[in-house]
């Protein structure tokens, strides 16, 4: 075995690898760019070893930084984590010339299915079903548009060398399918340092679902199940479970054994995913093979109770695998959510800043539940430009589908972010959605059921009253403690009064509280009442109430007259007003929002790639006005309406801040 592998990438990825190798006994190496000299993996490894600027192709994907650091440490082996040079077979080439294992497949398996333009041609060739398309390399748009329309609209554009939704677009038209093009291949080069593109068929209404397949050196390999991996933003994998619940154990096995033969035939070892599109009527389409672990490997890891990191490193090592297909029991059901610094209030773009607070949940695993979180941040941490935006990777477990929700819904609400845009609101919206719920779930569920874009949720009527009895009692303890610090000079505090008017989501509540040493009883003028218990006391940004014996999980911060509670994917403001309060307030008029619609605000920190319009010039509704790239994605924004440009306030190369104006329109 190792004594001392080297990590050759960042954030969570590099914590998760380093985990498993404390456990193991080895010891671990960091390397960083600029940007990360304070990184969370930075602090965990053994040692660490800057490799350059942020940019990640002035330093993660930068080979020769990378064997100049194994060099220096020492390392034995190397883990590449995924993304970066996870993939690369030039890579695993010097690794080998080194003398340095590499923990990942061989070259030739990197090169053959690392590669989706030739890996779909050798699926072809193994007689494995494929999805139409064009495997050649296009040279230019003209081209694209061409072939696009050879297969027929719609279809997806795709770097050969691409991963986690980079470089890849869906057109439905032609100038769709010239602009991306252009913009695929733009992130391709810049992700991933190969700009080839491939075009093939758009399947429509498709689940997306992964088998894992492990194989060592020997000649073995096994599959672990499938990963339903469909709730999709942009091609990127939003949330993931483990298994899925629309395959039934015949359509598993199959896919399974061809995932596995796939594998063979390439001569692959390590940890792999063989990615699968399925219709509804359990027909599977090979997608393409990743020949790296993936991001969403936990939720395989909790329910066969197999450490895939573990496996590869031994893998690496010579050893033999010591389990057989017969020994892979699936147990119980996983759920992964992906923490991103994206805002979806503001149609998802990435976020950027300093992470004031993060206080993920505890940790916890026992036989009815478990709570995991692989991370690589931390409180007073910052959230970089350069990098993906993903914060962290919640992950539960439960012996149920119903009862994994449910401790993943009571996980989000515990979740405690502030300084960033991000999107727990909406991890915890799609927790509640029915059609989630139901298993209902294709890879267009985030199109179809949000199609303007999150807005942020409704509170189902029994929920906001149970939310808006909470805040009450909540209330009344801060205003007691505000009189008790306020009182008189001849010590006669202010009394606080039981009768209180509670306005939340637009619904007015006039209640009053009858309280004793052990919690309040909240009673609502139509005559119910629930009975709430908490040890919070004002200030706390976390509120873990028991609303009728049941747990009830607020964050709360300071807001006039009441909090701003989020709970169950909603945001909200909820006032708790006296009854003349609340008289008065009723009669405040609605303070209006400025006009910006003469003007186009940069939507997030980025860089403005191009400008695509002129002053003077008339636009038309749809009309790409201007691209900013952010965190290694290129975002078009077009015109909303007709209108003609007056002034353009920002060109190619300028840095922007959120809000910042880009041009305005007459």
């Amino acid at each position: 075995m190792f004594n001392k592998i080297l990590i050759a990438n960042r954030g969570e990825i590099a914590c998760r690898v380093i985990k498993t190798a404390r456990k193991m006994g080895i010891a671990t190496v960091a390397v960083y760019s600029d940007a990360d000299r304070n990184a969370l993996h930075v602090e965990m490894a053994d040692e660490a070893i800057h490799i350059g600027p942020p940019p990640a192709n002035q330093s993660y994907i930068v080979i020769d930084k990378v064997m100049e650091a194994i060099k220096a440490s020492g390392a034995e082996a190397v883990h590449p984590g995924y993304g970066f040079l996870s993939e690369n077979k030039r890579f695993a080439e010097a690794l080998e010339k080194a003398g340095v294992a590499f923990i990942g497949p061989p070259a030739n398996a990197i090169e053959a299915m690392g590669d989706k333009i030739t890996s779909k041609k050798i699926a072809q060739e193994a007689g494995v079903s494929t999805v139409p398309g064009y495997m050649g390399l296009i040279e230019d748009a003209d081209e694209a548009v061409k072939i696009s329309k050879e297969i027929g609209y719609p279809v997806m554009i795709k770097a050969s060398a691409g991963g986690g939704g980079k470089g890849m677009r869906i057109a439905w038209t032609d100038e769709e399918a010239r602009e991306g093009f252009q913009s695929s291949k733009n992130e391709a080069a810049s992700s991933f340092g190969d700009d080839r593109i491939f075009i093939e068929k758009f399947v429509t209404q498709p689940r997306h679902i992964e088998i894992q397949v492990l194989a060592d050196t020997h000649g073995n390999c096994i599959y672990l199940g499938e990963r339903e991996c469909s709730i999709q933003r942009r091609n990127q994998k939003v949330i993931e479970e483990a298994p899925s619940p629309f395959l039934d154990p015949a359509t598993r096995k199959a896919m399974g054994e061809q995932a596995v033969a796939l594998a063979q035939a390439v001569g692959y070892a390590s940890a792999g995913t063989v990615e699968f599109i399925v219709d509804g009527d359990k027909n599977f389409y090979f997608l393409e093979m990743n020949t790296r672990l993936q991001v969403e490997h936990p939720v395989t890891e909790l329910i066969t109770g197999i450490d895939l990191v573990e496996q590869m490193i031994r893998v690496a090592a010579g050893e033999k695998l010591k389990i057989a297909q017969k020994d892979v029991k699936l147990h119980g059901w996983a759920m992964e959510s992906r923490l991103y610094a994206e805002d979806p209030y503001r149609g998802f773009l990435p976020s950027i800043g300093r992470l004031t607070r993060y206080r993920p949940p505890a940790e916890s695993s026992h036989d009815s539940a478990v709570v995991r979180n692989d991370t690589g941040v931390y409180e007073g941490g910052e959230i970089s430009m350069y990098y993906d935006p993903m914060i962290a990777k919640l992950c539960t477990w439960g012996p149920t589908r119903d009862q994994a929700i449910e401790e993943m819904r009571t996980a989000l609400d515990a979740f405690e972010v502030e300084g960033i845009g991000h999107n727990l609101p909406f991890l915890a919206a799609v927790m509640e959605h029915p059609r989630f719920c139901s298993g209902d779930i294709t890879t267009a569920f985030i199109a179809e059921e949000y199609p303007e874009g999150f807005e942020g949720v409704d509170l189902p009527a029994p929920e906001l009253r149970k939310v808006a009895a909470a805040a009450a009692a909540m209330f009344r303890v801060a205003e007691i403690r505000r009189a008790r610090i306020s009182g008189t000079m001849d010590n006669h505090e202010r009394h606080v009064g039981d009768n209180w008017v509670v306005c939340a989501q637009g619904v007015w509540f006039a209640v009053r509280i009858e309280a004793d040493h052990e919690g309040s009883t909240v009673h609502f003028d139509e005559g119910d009442h629930h009975r709430v218990t908490s040890a919070w006391t004002p200030g706390q940004p976390l509120a873990r109430l028991t609303i009728d014996g049941e747990p009830l999980v607020l964050k709360v911060g300071k807001a006039p007259n009441g909090f701003r509670v989020r709970h169950r994917g909603a945001d909200m403001r909820v006032s708790v007003y006296t009854p003349r309060q609340a008289e008065l307030a009723a009669l405040m008029p609605e303070k209006l929002p400025p006009d910006t619609s003469k003007m186009l605000l940069c939507p997030m920190p980025g860089l403005i790639v191009k400008v695509d319009v002129e002053e003077g010039q008339e636009v038309q509704e749809g009309q790409a006005l201007c691209t900013v790239e952010a965190m290694k994605m290129e975002n078009i924004l077009r015109a909303e309406r007709k209108a003609i440009v007056t002034k353009i306030n920002a060109g190619a190369g300028d840095s922007l801040a959120v809000d910042d104006v880009i041009m305005e329109f007459e």
